[in-house]
């Protein structure tokens, strides 16, 4: 693996800053609205900027925004410097969500080096879907969830998973053709826009929390964030959020729990590529 050093961690930060600003330039141009979420917003709130050994930023949009934004990336984005995946524009692409990278970049996460798709420095942009106003409904949804997100994963499960059971196991699910499993996503974000509720959830990301969803309230009500200097869009109600994703988000975390992701292949824009 690829130790980042304290140099690296921030110029690959500053990277993903530029990213950001590049969701946020074409969000306000066309009113769409957006958050910084999960990590980003923790260290938005606790730190003015990313939290100090993170290596990744993090924003979200409601369903109807995140198609907007998608499309109008295909005539907006500043393909010069950045290119943006997902699903549905980039072939070989496993997870249900988008990622914005950044052009002459690599940072190349352990276990993916065989994905068929380019792999520069990104942020992950999130689509947020409606999911059942009962409990019982989020259960049953997060196991239908959980399922179609580990048969998009088997191909990095085949080789990232612990034991030669599990390989084994995610080498059958990854013989499953990419554009059925594809298919099952689309038909869990198709009856997902028929569901009127107060929960919304990354319908391909783990949900941690024993309601299996977020209030959509949260995302409906914004406010100027500054992170690293910069004002985004940050969720208003940012204690209420925080507090039900992270508990106690105030306290810093045991050093143990302060870490990276592991890195094969990184390389920062206009520098050498390194290699583990």
């Amino acid at each position: 693996m690829i130790a980042l050093d304290s140099n690296m961690l921030r110029e690959l930060q500053l990277t993903e800053l530029e990213l950001l600003q590049e969701v946020d330039r074409i969000c306000t141009k066309h009113a769409i609205p957006y958050f910084i979420i999960a990590g980003t917003l923790l260290g938005a709130e606790r730190h003015g900027g990313f939290i100090p050994w993170d290596d990744d930023a993090d924003v979200a949009l409601l369903r109807p925004d995140y198609e907007r934004f998608r499309s109008i990336c295909e005539q907006e984005l500043d393909t010069d410097r950045f290119y943006f995946q997902d699903h549905v524009v980039t072939p070989g692409y496993r997870w249900g969500y988008g990622k914005l990278r950044r052009k002459d970049t690599v940072f190349l996460r352990e276990h993916q080096e065989h994905m068929p798709y380019e792999q520069g420095i990104f942020i992950d942009v999130f689509p947020l879907d409606s999911v059942p106003e009962s409990h019982a409904g989020r259960t049953v949804w997060n196991f239908m969830c959980f399922c179609v997100r580990k048969v998009l994963w088997s191909p990095v499960g085949a080789v990232a998973a612990k034991t030669a059971p599990a390989r084994a196991w995610f080498k059958l699910l990854a013989r499953i053709p990419e554009q059925r499993v594809k298919g099952w996503l689309n038909t869990l974000i198709a009856n997902a826009s028929h569901i009127e509720s107060r929960w919304v959830r990354i319908l391909t990301f783990p949900t941690p929390n024993r309601e299996w969803g977020y209030l959509r309230e949260w995302y409906e009500h914004r406010k100027p964030t500054v992170f690293e200097g910069v004002a985004f869009q940050g969720i208003e109600d940012a204690d209420a959020y925080l507090t039900f994703k992270f508990g106690n988000w105030r306290e810093l975390p045991p050093e143990s729990q302060r870490k990276t992701h592991p890195v094969t292949a990184f390389k920062l824009v206009g520098k050498p590529e390194r290699h583990a």
